[in-house]
């Protein structure tokens, strides 16, 4: 993923996290493409290069912001802590499971696309705590308990300079004490 990224997009970016991820993406050099459900809820100052108002569940949406992208980042939540998904199926508890399957199901379908990607699986996103650059990443496993929404929005941004996670599904966590 690390050569020639230049262009950019960027699913989810009016949520908590992707509002922290777009300024970072725009101040390390890229050109951003954003595809949001309302334009109104980007900051007026937001800077990406190019807004598509649309639905990540339309394909032609889908298809028309991916044109002349070199990478996409994905921070598609659920507005809830969804920790469970990492925990062992055996005490996920059972109205959770469907969930937890259907997580389950995107997953393998991400891992056996031929993309190049980086799964990341973080704890509880702090919106209060601070861009310290700062974090401990890990391979399958999750080592933390917080990821502050900057930080992890920076960790999004670095996986596109640089190859070290590649293919790989990564747990990122930081210490703010």
């Amino acid at each position: 993923m690390a050569d020639a990224v230049k262009n950019v997009a960027i699913f989810g970016c009016t949520g908590m996290t992707g509002l922290a991820t777009l300024p970072i993406a725009v101040a390390s050099g890229y050109n951003v493409t954003v595809l949001v459900r309302d334009a109104s809820r980007l900051p007026a100052d937001h800077k990406a290069s190019r807004v598509v108002v649309g639905d990540v569940l339309n394909k032609d949406d889908v298809k028309n912001t991916l044109e002349g992208q070199d990478a996409v980042i994905i921070i598609l939540g659920t507005r809830s802590d969804l920790t469970f998904l990492l925990w062992d199926r055996a005490k996920v508890p059972p109205r959770l499971l469907p969930v937890t399957e259907d997580h389950d199901r995107m997953y393998t379908i991400l891992k056996e696309s031929g993309l190049d990607y980086v799964a990341v699986m973080p704890p509880h996103i702090a919106d209060e705590k601070a861009l310290t650059e700062n974090y401990t990443v890990t391979e399958n496993m999750l080592r933390g308990r917080v990821i502050s929404k900057h930080d992890l929005g920076h960790f999004f941004v670095k996986c596109l300079s640089i190859s070290d996670w590649d293919g790989k599904t990564v747990g990122v966590s930081g210490d703010y004490s």
